[in-house]
């Protein structure tokens, strides 16, 4: 394969342009993967004028893109998160037959995996004649069980029934032949990376799906350096349990800041209990609930903060903490899953440890208050956080990474 391009097939269920989340690990991978490697995408059909109207805006050569989705009928099933998890499984059937009949046409050298990025469903693509490269793929990020007390019911409830998804989702024989047949298993994390290993992936290597686009980089590096007073605290994310705001809230309660707000964005089952939470430690006006907001009323926040706080109890990405090290803002976070990887302690941030409640929200507190006080730290922090941003968490920096694995699996086959 000297001097030639690559053939690569990449499965990306979700794939969509101007997207967050999967839609947009999707379509970054693709675009910027189609860099270096002659690239296909099979994709579902739903995502396709979203696609092709990008394209035809502004086309991307070397990408080429194939639609497969189930029946009309079948979209009932797609009502709610389960129905969601049904038909993107049901979905792996009919994408495998497409695939095979795109391989006897193209002749691929690398088949990938892309999104879903969930190590604990499978990927029927692995059983085609072609090395298979599968993920990066998380989900193996647990709750420190001393935490889960903490929860409400509802809260609670959520982290038995995913737990025991993913307890079925590891003896799923298909998830199982994914996981063998993988040449290299790219994990979102150190805990994933242990599963995947314990499923039977032969080989395993820990790759973040975090990645910003330059322009975004730029855009977010660009943020002037906020007015010295009041400092801001700002977390941001959708108000779930496991998203950990409640700890947050009761740091910033023992913080013992006069000049400080709480700036808390997202919306979600919890709000109502978070707001009580707030009242009760007497916050009420420092703690700011600002509901769900346009991407660019979010960023117009983000600018006016200065630090993001991000106490997520398991979490396998984390954008909002490469975002805010890219906007030179330094984050708390506990040192779980994700955010736990693209957090350097005392370098772009504090990372603390989760043994329990208690410990966890006083050493929030404790760095909390370390940040607004030191202003000399927060500003290496935020050099630092920038650097680290462009040098680890770019789309460009993650294909090279990726196409990389490509040539060392064909290395191997041939050698």
């Amino acid at each position: 394969m000297e001097g030639e391009r690559l053939k690569v097939l990449l499965s990306a269920y979700a794939c969509e342009p101007g997207k967050g989340s999967e839609p947009g690990v999707g379509w970054n991978l693709a675009v910027h993967l189609a860099k270096y490697v002659e690239l296909w995408v099979l994709t579902r059909t739903n995502n396709r004028d979203s696609i092709e109207n990008e394209l035809s805006r502004q086309p991307v050569p070397n990408l080429h893109f194939a639609y497969y989705d189930l029946p009309n009928l079948t979209r009932v099933w797609k009502r709610g998160q389960r129905g969601i998890q049904l038909y993107y499984y049901l979905w792996q059937f009919g994408a495998y037959r497409a695939a095979r009949r795109l391989n006897e046409k193209v002749g691929f050298n690398i088949v990938h995996h892309g999104t879903f990025v969930k190590y604990w469903t499978p990927s029927f693509l692995a059983a085609l004649p072609v090395p298979f490269i599968w993920g990066p793929v998380g989900g193996g990020e647990s709750m420190p069980n001393t935490f889960v007390r903490a929860l409400s019911s509802s809260g609670k409830l959520y982290e038995y029934i995913r737990n025991a998804a993913r307890w079925v989702g590891e003896r799923d024989p298909f998830v199982r032949m994914t996981a063998k047949k993988a040449r290299i298993a790219l994990a979102t994390t150190t805990e994933t990376a242990r599963r995947l290993a314990q499923i039977g992936a032969p080989a395993v290597r820990v790759c973040s799906q975090v990645a910003l686009p330059r322009s975004e980089m730029a855009q977010l590096a660009a943020f002037p350096e906020p007015p010295v007073s009041p400092v801001r605290f700002l977390s941001l994310g959708r108000l779930l349990d496991w998203k950990g705001f409640f700890l947050g809230i009761e740091a910033f309660a023992r913080c013992e800041l006069a000049d400080a707000e709480y700036w808390i964005i997202g919306d979600g089952p919890a709000r109502r209990e978070l707001m009580h939470l707030a009242a009760k430690r007497g916050l009420t006006g420092r703690v700011r609930f600002f509901g769900q907001l346009p991407r660019s009323e979010v960023l117009e926040k983000m600018a006016a903060c200065h630090i993001l706080v991000h106490p997520s109890l398991h979490e396998s990405g984390g954008w909002v903490c490469a975002e805010a090290m890219a906007a030179g803002r330094p984050v708390i976070c506990l040192d779980l899953g994700g955010p736990g990887l693209q957090v350097l302690d005392q370098e772009t941030g504090v990372k603390v440890s989760a043994r329990d409640p208690e410990q966890a929200v006083h050493d929030l507190a404790r760095a909390m208050k370390q940040l607004a006080t030191d202003t000399q730290l927060r500003q290496q922090m935020s050099e630092a956080a920038r650097r680290r941003v462009a040098d680890q968490f770019v789309w460009d920096v993650k294909a090279k990474e990726i196409v990389n694995v490509y040539r060392e699996v064909l290395a191997a086959s041939n050698s």
